[in-house]
């Protein structure tokens, strides 16, 4: 029998099953063992029935055959709970499943069950209402990020060895880079959102939390593709891992932009970036350039903007649930209605426009952008925000009479801006000035998803004994030098597969 669930990449876990090492069944017995044991709080439900009799049917043939892996919980798949991470749809179930699944199960995998992640998917944070605190591996009582934050803290903690995840501003990218796994936000398109895909905002592709580069490269070649039912999908030959190893990197110009977009770094992680750029560049022959490149900071806009779609998935049970949901949730949907009008929209619009201008003349200048992934190792695990401040979001939320006070206001506001509708513009600008936290989550991601361009997580060493990655960009549809680039890193500077064994506290 097999003791504990295997500690290798996806990719090497097929080839045990194919050469009679393991069997689909004996590593399901060992995952589910662990999930058990497991104090990481990374999984919101177990289907230990039907992930038996997919064990049992496995065809390790397949491409990911044989392989348990958690599904993050915001996607759909039908009988499963279909909660979205929060009290609201507690009781829900799916009726469909995802596209994005479905190729994924065709492709062999072992559905155990959902992994947690923050309520829907609106944080950067793995704590919610309905699942509690999810942990770090590394460090019990830190975060696993978010909004995938169950799945990096399943794939790192040694729990499955291949999960899904999602990035609508960070979500993939993010908990990839606290938990020290590999995460590939692809270019919008990359892999479909059907069925059910909104139009807007347009920034949200499917990805995966990886041990390897050859897992990444294999879970594209399995769900990448066009799709009728999600007209945004992109074409794929469907030969992302045969095509690994292929770039030629000598000579392509790198720039090196540690606090991009404006975020603020902690201490040590500029001085890391800027040393694993050269280590990057000394294995790869890319050449460093300067880069002059002003990122308007896009987070007030891109939350205001984004929470039309939890508006209307929410119906009519808006605002009577505001007391289910985290205080976060539903102070950012009073935020919306309150501030968004045809201005803040157009003041949206044009920001948008100024980013991808931005970037276009960046890429102008060079191939690649590496920069932070997160601004430091993994905060603390129950908080609420990834600022150690004082923040808006505190001040709003600090008690019963806060959150009246605050409805109140923004209830104020909504009606005062039929008289005044550039209001809600100079409220915003007040409070980023005023609370610059409010709108610094996920400032180094977010870019990427409003631009729609590739952008990586590559694991790149420890901080306080916490791991942290570089980010690296690249242009529309080069998806594949990213994934060469990372390749170059793991080849030099292989990271650990597992978290390492912390003591928990007590």
């Amino acid at each position: 029998m097999t003791d504990a669930p295997w500690a290798g990449d996806a990719c090497s876990l097929v080839d045990a099953f194919r050469g009679g090492e393991r069997s689909p069944s004996e590593e399901l017995e060992a995952t589910l063992a662990a999930v058990e044991r497991s104090d990481l709080n990374s999984f919101s439900f177990v289907d230990e029935e039907g992930a038996r009799q997919a064990a049992l049917l496995a065809d390790v043939s397949l491409p990911f055959g044989g392989v348990p892996t958690g599904i993050k919980e915001l996607s759909s798949l039908a009988g499963w709970p279909n909660a979205r991470a929060s009290l609201v749809f507690r009781d829900q179930r799916a009726t469909k499943t995802s596209h994005h699944l479905a190729r994924l199960i065709s492709g062999g995998i072992v559905p155990v069950g959902l992994t947690t992640a923050s309520e829907f998917g609106g944080l950067n944070v793995s704590v919610t209402r309905l699942n509690g605190v999810t942990h770090n591996p590394w460090r019990w009582g830190r975060t696993a990020g978010g909004s995938s934050g169950g799945s990096g803290a399943a794939v790192a903690g040694g729990l499955v060895s291949l999960a899904t995840g999602g990035d609508g501003g960070g979500s993939i990218r993010i908990p990839a880079g606290y938990n020290g796994l590999l995460g590939l936000k692809g270019t919008f398109g990359r892999i479909t959102r059907a069925p059910g895909a909104f139009m807007r905002p347009n920034t949200v592709v499917g990805g995966n939390m990886s041990r390897s580069v050859r897992d990444s490269a294999r879970y594209y070649d399995v769900c990448a593709g066009l799709d009728p039912y999600d007209p945004a999908t992109l074409s794929s030959d469907g030969r992302w891992e045969a095509g690994l190893g292929t770039h030629d990197l000598a000579g392509l110009r790198m720039a090196v932009v540690p606090a991009f977009a404006g975020a603020r770094l902690e201490a040590g992680m500029a001085e890391h970036v800027d040393e694993q750029a050269d280590r990057l560049s000394a294995w790869t022959g890319m050449r460093r350039v300067d880069l002059d490149v002003t990122i308007p900071n896009l987070a007030a806009q891109w939350m205001l903007g984004n929470l039309a779609t939890l508006l209307a998935e929410l119906g009519d049970r808006w605002p009577g649930c505001a007391s289910e949901m985290t205080d976060e949730m539903a102070l950012g949907l009073r935020l919306s209605q309150s501030l968004y009008n045809l201005n803040t929209a157009a003041v949206a619009e044009q920001v948008r426009v100024a980013a991808n201008e931005a970037m276009a003349r960046a890429f102008e200048v060079c191939d690649v952008i590496v920069t932070a992934t997160n601004p430091g190792p993994a905060f603390a695990a129950d908080a609420s925000t990834s600022s150690s401040e004082k923040s808006f979001i505190d001040h709003a939320t600090s008690g019963t009479a806060a959150k009246a006070l605050t409805a109140a206001l923004l209830a104020g506001v909504r009606v005062t801006s039929a008289a005044a509708p550039r209001l809600p513009n100079l409220i915003v600008d007040a409070v980023a000035e005023r609370f610059p936290d409010a709108v610094a989550m996920g400032a180094l991601t977010i870019i990427s998803n409003v631009y729609g361009n590739p952008a990586i997580s590559i694991p790149s060493g420890t901080i306080d004994g916490l791991p942290v990655g570089i980010q690296v960009l690249a242009p529309h549809h080069r998806d594949g030098l990213l994934l060469d680039l990372a390749l170059a890193v793991e080849r030099n500077q292989p990271w650990p597969l597992l978290a390492p064994e912390t003591p928990r506290p007590g």
